[in-house]
């Protein structure tokens, strides 16, 4: 994929994040993941592409979403699109730090195409690709992790979700000396910082959704990292009530449509088979992988985290949008 499609998914990502924007520490998560989930399918819906949704946020939390197997675009190259029109609701909702809207493109057929579900992620950045085996227990692998970096395990770094399903991991890893940095939500971004040479932390671990798992998966096929991953049924994070048991048994119907099986470990190439994949993420608020949206007394500035996997080529973009061009720009567009 070349360097006008990359521009073009920047330009989505920035659309997505301008729109949830509007919505900052209003209060109202879906009301600003519409706004998002809107902007980001009539900037799709125009661009020179043929596109297909393989993964979308929305259907575990009944948020709005780009419907998986959606087809967008004008014509052009056929493309995978994993999205997360913003991965961070409740941040974008509260003016919380580390909202992103994010998506990853790759050729035909190279993304895995799941249900939205729950997914158990393992991340570590190039140092340690193939270290990692989520068939082994937790203690097992941050053992291998750190005996690649050349290091005691009680100097090892992890990043999970903030999440009650997380906290006897993170009482596990604590009691071997591991540190955990647990962030409110935000997976893409924490795996990410596993391959930032500027970042402390060594790996990611947490049980979140599907389509942040795939974005990460082609971003790591892009920077060298590896990863594994689970797809896991809603009453097995959740718990066995009546209502998740019912979620559960339609989301083993749909993995049968799709092929894909539950419960069995997913590799790298499982997830994201091709180098040619194209990651952009445009922060929302203020984080630790990007900047958020400025105002300024005529303008929106952004900025972006555009990956480039064919090239290796990792750039951050800021631009300058005229906020009294926005809205007419989106509005031409959807005439």
């Amino acid at each position: 994929m070349n360097t006008d499609i990359a521009l073009t998914f920047v330009q989505v990502t920035e659309g997505a994040a301008l729109a949830g924007y509007q919505w900052l520490g209003c209060g109202n998560k879906e009301n600003a993941d519409q706004a998002a989930v809107e902007a980001m399918r009539l900037l799709l819906s125009n661009a020179a592409i043929n596109g297909k949704i393989v993964i979308g946020e929305g259907e575990i939390d009944d948020a709005p979403m780009l419907f998986i197997g959606e087809e967008l675009g004008q014509g052009g190259p056929n493309i995978d699109i994993a999205v997360d029109p913003i991965e961070g609701t409740r941040m974008t909702a509260m003016g919380q730090s580390n909202a992103i809207a994010v998506l990853a493109a790759s050729e035909q057929g190279s993304l895995l195409q799941a249900p939205d579900m729950y997914m158990e992620k393992l991340v570590v950045g190039p140092k340690s690709h193939g270290a990692i085996d989520l068939d082994l227990s937790l203690e097992d692998n941050l053992t291998r992790i750190a005996q690649s970096l050349s290091k005691p395990i009680n100097e090892l770094v992890m990043a999970t979700l903030a999440k009650p399903r997380h906290d006897g991991v993170i009482k596990q890893v604590q009691s071997l000396g591991v540190r955990v940095y647990a962030f409110p939500d935000g997976d893409v971004a924490a795996s990410l910082l596993t391959c930032m040479p500027e970042s402390d932390i060594d790996l990611m671990y947490c049980i979140g959704g599907s389509p942040e798992g795939v974005i990460t998966a082609a971003a790591m096929q892009a920077l060298g990292g590896d990863m594994q991953a689970k797809l896991l049924f809603r009453d097995q994070v959740k718990g066995q009530s009546t209502e998740n048991q019912l979620h559960a048994q339609i989301e083993q119907q749909r993995c049968v449509e799709m092929h894909v099986k539950a419960n069995t470990k997913l590799e790298l190439n499982d997830l994201a088979s091709s180098k040619n994949v194209i990651f952009s993420a445009t922060g929302i608020t203020k984080g630790d992988l990007l900047e958020g949206v400025k105002a300024g007394s005529q303008n929106l500035t952004t900025e972006t985290l555009l990956i480039h996997g064919q090239s290796r080529i990792i750039r951050k973009i800021r631009s300058t949008h005229d906020f009294s061009l926005l809205n007419s720009e989106l509005h031409a567009k959807s005439a």
